[in-house]
């Protein structure tokens, strides 16, 4: 077995969605910015939001099963501009894990929102 390490450039969360269009509309307000690349037909993408990318793919057959944790260090002020743009966060949480909610987009995927505890990362 080899001890070398993986050797990440980054990463990107894929939401499968069942059309594009209107997804692209749902998560732009969820991103808080327009999409940055269409590289190929049926796939969008995002980069460097947190160091991390997200990509959106047409696909009918398996939109609504997709789930994705985007971290945040101030979950109520997240919430409160998502709630202006009428995007609801549901079963907030908090405890020694810090604090969580939850959106769904159009096709029922599930973003969690997380915000970690004081000193998390350190």
């Amino acid at each position: 077995m080899s001890s070398k390490v993986f050797n990440v450039q980054g990463a990107y969360a894929g939401m499968q969605v069942a059309d594009l269009d209107i997804a692209l509309v749902w998560y732009e307000k969820l991103i808080g910015r327009s999409v940055d690349d269409k590289p190929i037909p049926g796939m969008v993408q995002w980069r460097n939001i947190g160091g991390a990318g997200l990509q959106l793919w047409e696909d009918a057959a398996h939109a609504g099963h997709s789930v994705m944790t985007i971290v945040t260090p101030d979950l109520e002020t997240e919430m409160a501009r998502l709630a202006a743009l009428d995007i609801t966060a549901i079963n907030l949480a908090s405890g020694g894990f810090g604090k969580v909610a939850q959106v769904f987009d159009p096709d029922n995927n599930r973003i969690a929102l997380a915000e970690p505890p004081p000193g998390f990362g350190r």
